[in-house]
């Protein structure tokens, strides 16, 4: 799947000019955590999210500093602080620099930028820089939900166990040559070691998501660690 099969368009946008209480009530209203500034062309220069909100003066959440947080941040750090927290516009408090990707690219992609960054959400942009859709962490969980069931195909035995055996030889953490798969009427048994639980588990999800398995028997058994 890519960016365009699940992100959210149109999307609910403000303008850098707007104050900082404004757009706090527009999140509040539309129950959304972070909204995308555009310009006047609606080109994407800026995100603010509700970290950019939480330490605010008018709630009564600055941040505080001591005088040994103040030898340790400087005072640039503090000042950049003081903006967050006390700045009325839009323009002052927004992250600028915004992870972004296009329509067409791919949910794997849009997952490492959330991983990598550890940010929540990438606005989608076209090549001009407009702004077209956003992609959150929820909305992929959203695409696992709405997932369909594929079709059952009728596989004989011994498609079924080549097709299982190919997908674990791609997989270095399987360590194919030590397993062996036996099945019979849908039903596949697997033989073998494996050097960890976590091994045995994608093993066994391997096996599950061939098509026509109707159940996995798990006789492997852990390789027994000698320590010299």
């Amino acid at each position: 799947m890519i960016a365009r099969d699940v992100m959210v368009s149109p999307v609910i946008s403000v303008r850098d000019n707007l104050t900082v209480r404004d757009v706090a009530k527009t999140m509040v209203e539309r129950r959304i955590s972070a909204v995308p500034v555009a310009d006047a062309a609606g080109k994407l220069v800026g995100i603010v999210t509700e970290a950019d909100l939480i330490h605010r003066i008018e709630a009564g959440t600055e941040r505080p500093y001591s005088w040994w947080l103040h030898m340790l941040s400087g005072d640039r750090a503090m000042a950049a602080d003081y903006v967050k927290s006390h700045a009325r516009k839009v323009a002052d408090i927004m992250t600028r620099e915004v992870k972004t990707a296009g329509p067409e690219t791919s949910l794997v992609d849009i997952a490492e930028l959330f991983e990598r960054h550890h940010i929540k959400r990438v606005p989608i942009v076209n090549k001009a820089g407009g702004l077209v859709g956003i992609v959150s962490r929820a909305n992929i969980i959203q695409a696992v939900a709405s997932t369909r069931p594929k079709l059952d195909m009728t596989l004989s035995d011994a498609t079924i166990r080549q097709k299982l055996i190919e997908e674990l030889k791609k997989q270095p953490w399987a360590h194919a040559h030590k397993l062996n798969v036996m099945v019979t009427g849908g039903i596949v048994d697997l033989w073998g070691t494996v050097e960890s639980e976590q091994a045995r588990k994608a093993i066994n999800a391997a096996a599950a998501n061939v098509p026509g398995v109707d159940a996995v028997n798990d006789h492997l058994i852990h390789e027994p660690v000698f320590i010299y």
